[in-house]
């Protein structure tokens, strides 16, 4: 136990604190608010505290609890909202109101409600288990299975294991591990800021699907990969992050809003709780858990909040789930960071940002992976990371430390967005890595001609933007027919596959099927149009075929429909250039006769 000696905001410096450990939670001042040693220097401890300080005075009690800042997991922890350091804001709603109360103290997890064990058949007196093995599980929602492990540390013989209706503290299982006989319930905590351990890593070779077409067939990210979304206010991130966490096909959603507004906060909250997902028609909460940490709330706990989403996403890995994590925004952590440093009176590094800023950038993302796990399934945490650099400018150093460990950049574009352009993806500036290694995949299940579709369509929309610069100086009437082509096709591409509507109930989801079909049909009428276009065929007669209308209303057709009418479009093609360049062919004669 120590005393408080000095206050700085959320910086809090004890005394007599001999004793305590790096990352030791403690309990601040006479109204205990939660804390956390960030540096131990001789007998005194720098604390981050989580609430609000104010108030709290010199001479108080600081009490260390001797444990580090770790999260309880168990059943009940989906469809739950929690603040940065795992608490459930409805009940801390329904206790203190509106406002959360200094020093309140709530559990995480409800330890009175009684859930049904399904005790694994397999597992019987005498099984030999180690940590991270699944004892059976819960039906926690009528989405997703909770799976109970052994937790983290226990090898040995099951000595006895019941099937029955418990509370999540109830033993179910006892567990001889050494000359110990140690009960396991159906909680388990993990401390934050260790990342969880497995067998082997293994390679990104499966990809992430999330039904927005640029993302999927240009810029993909691999189930248990990293991507980062830059972009300026009102670019629409949040927007896209919505869309991700709605449509991708990962089994549990973990949405972190860290240091956001709290307007934004607010239709997150709402809006979450009512969307339906679009699988199975149930409300999407029952495979998702978000943890809220507005702008005005205390900066050390948006700081914590990223770990706290971090760890819960390793838990269900270890199930064998793929986990997708939405981190909204890295930036306002990286500020948290870079405040809780100067009241450290730490050197300052680039635009006063801790000289530490690059490496926890990068030991968050490195906590992404799709993994073998302990108990033996295969598992994924897919983190999807925003950044919201000052007036866009990605030479911050948020952006560039984000940029050197991510392999997917979605590139957010204000002038795409302020024309209603959604997702505002710049396609010129986005860039994926994973392509090489989604190879196989997609050659397996979609076949050798979607990247290849892929390639043209990139070149079609690189010289398309060098065209559109030429335009800007010479006018587009000096261009010849066959790049006048190249324009009006990259504009096709652009307006009618790379734009999706996210209201839209067909728009909004683009299975990978149907993309690689609007793709070939939009690229075989590209190659068509440029051989008229060298035969002399005007690009208005092109433009005005009946087919561009059938083309421009692919994206509106449904899912069990797209494929038959692909089909006819691509026949319809061939037969109007055909009679298309006939006609031409006649009227030349008639001119030159």
């Amino acid at each position: 136990m120590g005393a408080i000696e000095r206050i700085s905001g959320p910086l809090v410096v004890a005394k007599d604190m001999l004793g305590s450990s790096m990352y030791d939670v403690v309990r601040v001042g006479n109204d205990k608010l939660i804390g956390e040693i960030i540096k131990l220097e001789g007998e005194r401890a720098i604390i981050q505290v989580y609430e609000d300080t104010s108030g709290v005075r010199p001479g108080e009690k600081v009490v260390s609890t001797g444990k580090p800042l770790s999260v309880e997991l168990g059943p009940g922890i989906l469809s739950q909202i929690f603040d940065g350091v795992q608490r459930p804001l409805t009940i801390i709603k329904a206790k203190s109101g509106t406002f959360i109360r200094r020093g309140s103290d709530v559990e995480a997890l409800d330890k009175r409600k009684k859930w049904q064990f399904h005790a694994d058949k397999k597992i019987k007196k005498g099984t030999r288990v180690g940590e991270g093995a699944i004892l059976g599980y819960v039906d926690e929602t009528e989405l997703i299975k909770h799976y109970i492990m052994v937790p983290t540390g226990i090898n040995g013989t099951v000595q006895s294991i019941k099937s029955g209706r418990f509370t999540v503290s109830d033993t179910i299982a006892v567990v001889k591990s050494g000359s110990k006989a140690v009960k396991i319930s159906m909680t388990q905590t993990r401390p934050v800021r260790q990342g969880a351990r497995f067998k082997t890593k293994i390679a990104a070779e499966v990809p992430l699907v999330t039904g927005q077409r640029i993302i999927d067939t240009l810029f993909p990210v691999a189930k248990g990969g990293t991507a980062g979304i830059p972009g300026p206010f009102g670019a629409g991130k949040t927007v896209t992050l919505h869309q991700l966490a709605k449509y991708a096909n990962a089994s549990i959603v973990i949405y972190v809003g860290c240091g956001e507004r709290g307007n934004e906060m607010t239709e997150v909250l709402t809006e979450f709780p009512e969307l339906k997902d679009p699988k199975t028609g149930k409300p999407l909460m029952e495979r998702t858990v978000l943890i809220a940490n507005t702008s005005n709330m205390p900066v050390a706990a948006r700081e914590a909040s990223i770990y706290t989403g971090i760890t819960i996403a390793e838990y269900f890995r270890d199930m064998g789930y793929d986990v997708a994590l939405m981190a909204d925004s890295t930036s306002r952590w990286a500020e948290a960071m870079r405040e809780i440093s100067t009241r450290l009176e730490e050197m300052p590094g680039e635009e006063g940002y801790p000289a530490y800023l690059p490496k926890r950038i990068a030991d968050f993302y490195e906590r992404a992976g799709r993994v073998e796990t302990l108990g033996g399934p295969i598992g994924s945490v897919s983190i999807i990371g925003a950044v919201s650099p000052p007036g866009g400018d990605l030479s911050e150093p948020v952006s560039q430390g984000t940029l050197r460990v991510v392999k997917t950049f979605w590139s957010l574009d204000a002038a795409l967005a302020s024309s209603r352009h959604f997702p505002s993806i710049n396609w010129l500036s986005s860039y994926s890595l994973y392509i090489g290694a989604l190879q196989k995949w997609y050659d397996d299940n979609l076949g050798e001609r979607f990247l290849q579709n892929r390639g043209k369509a990139m070149r079609l929309l690189q010289r398309e933007a060098e065209l559109k610069d030429i335009v800007q100086l010479v006018g587009e009437d000096a261009l010849p027919d066959t790049e006048r082509v190249l324009l009006e096709v990259g504009r096709l591409v652009r307006e009618n596959f790379l734009r999706q509507n996210a209201y839209d109930e067909v728009d909004a989801f683009t299975s990978l099927k149907k993309q690689d079909l609007m793709m070939s049909a939009m690229l075989h009428f590209e190659e068509k149009a440029g051989e008229a276009a060298e035969k002399g065929v005007g690009t208005d007669n092109i433009m005005e075929l009946e087919v561009v209308k059938k083309i421009t209303r692919m994206k509106e057709l449904k899912e069990d429909a797209v494929e038959g009418e692909v089909k006819k479009i691509l026949l319809e093609t061939d037969s109007q250039f055909k009679k298309l360049v006939a006609e031409h062919g006649i009227e030349e004669e008639r001119v030159n006769s």
